[in-house]
């Protein structure tokens, strides 16, 4: 193939150099497992050059979502609740997941519930902009959850099968007070 793509047909490998070297061009071969082997000039260099910088471009482009950690106590006054909700807030905004870890001392552990209530109200104060992705799990002496930004499809599903529900309900009621 020529440098624009357009086909040259089959040749000897010393005549396709040669062309390359009048039209001071490199001969490159792209695909050598194929019957005859299909090689194409170009500007290497300048090939090359582009390919980096297509790299670059889809390095970019992409995001990548890292799993950042808040740490809880069960005791935990209402301010400094606050103060990690408005942190787990800003790190869903920013498209990370945020594991919230919750660390028992002593005999804390011995009273599961209690933690397991800070971290639902946790995920009460976050859950218009994040869903929970993994459930509490204890290990050893801390209980952990992860919340992941967004919100998930099947809550999304169960709000709109609600709806109707309710519009139906408020029906009745209307029905009734115009037959009265």
């Amino acid at each position: 193939m020529g440098e624009k793509g357009e086909q040259l047909g089959i040749m000897p490998v010393a005549q396709a150099r040669e062309m390359a070297r009048k039209q001071s061009l490199d001969l490159v071969e792209v695909a050598p497992n194929s019957a005859p082997p299909v090689c194409r000039l170009l500007d290497y260099g300048k090939y090359k050059y582009e390919q980096a910088k297509k790299e670059q471009q889809a390095k970019k482009a992409q995001k990548l979502s890292m799993l950042r950690e808040i740490r809880l106590r069960p005791k935990i006054g209402i301010h400094d609740f606050e103060a990690k909700a408005r942190t787990a807030r800003k790190l869903l905004n920013e498209g990370d997941k945020v594991k919230i870890t919750l660390m028992f001392r002593g005999r804390e552990s011995t009273h599961p519930e209690l933690g397991w209530k800070v971290l639902q109200r946790m995920v009460e104060s976050l859950n218009d902009i994040s869903y929970l992705e993994r459930k509490p799990v204890m290990e050893g002496r801390r209980m952990n959850i992860i919340v992941a930004p967004g919100t998930p499809k099947v809550k999304v599903k169960e709000e709109a099968k609600k709806e109707p529900v309710e519009e139906s309900k408020e029906e009745t009621k209307e029905a009734q007070h115009a037959e009265t």
